[in-house]
């Protein structure tokens, strides 16, 4: 989704979260588990992209995978191939929601350049900011994020 899009979806649906510092990104029971918008995981980022070129890279369309209720799009057919036998390793955790939102008892959608990998598991935030918030406790944050996935979807 574009960046104006999203702001402007965020200026009519998004909650404010004053405790957390965030904005709400409502799951919805058809949402499922993952973090998605029309259906795609986290914006169409390639999440084994993250683990093998350390950085986000745009998925496409004609690289998809169907997991978790969503559609996975990846940058290459080796990338999707690669998820397909295992997404476990690759899916970003708490299904690709803000990690700081879920240690706070929310969800959040998050952006891709957001994202840090610890102990060989993907974590991706609302924001770069809210990232370097997370990053003050990361382990602190992850525990607590943990004991509220996925109770945070009801």
């Amino acid at each position: 989704m574009s960046m104006s899009r999203r702001a402007a979806i965020a200026g009519l649906i998004l909650v404010p979260a004053v405790a957390i510092g965030v904005y709400i990104w409502p799951a919805s029971a058809d949402e499922g588990s993952v973090y998605s918008h029309d259906g795609i995981a986290v914006d169409g980022t390639d999440v084994v992209a993250y683990f093998t070129e350390g950085q986000p890279v745009a998925g496409l369309p004609a690289h998809t995978h169907d997991w978790m209720g969503a559609t996975w799009q990846f940058s290459s057919a080796e990338n999707r191939d690669t998820f397909a036998a295992d997404p476990e390793t690759y899916a970003p955790q708490y299904g690709g929601f803000c990690a700081y939102a879920v240690a706070n008892g929310s969800t959040a959608s998050t952006v891709p350049e957001a994202w840090k990998i610890v102990d060989g598991k993907l974590y991706l935030n609302f924001s770069t900011g809210i990232q370097r918030r997370w990053e003050e406790d990361i382990p602190g944050y992850i525990d607590s994020a943990d004991a509220n996935w996925p109770d945070v979807l009801n």
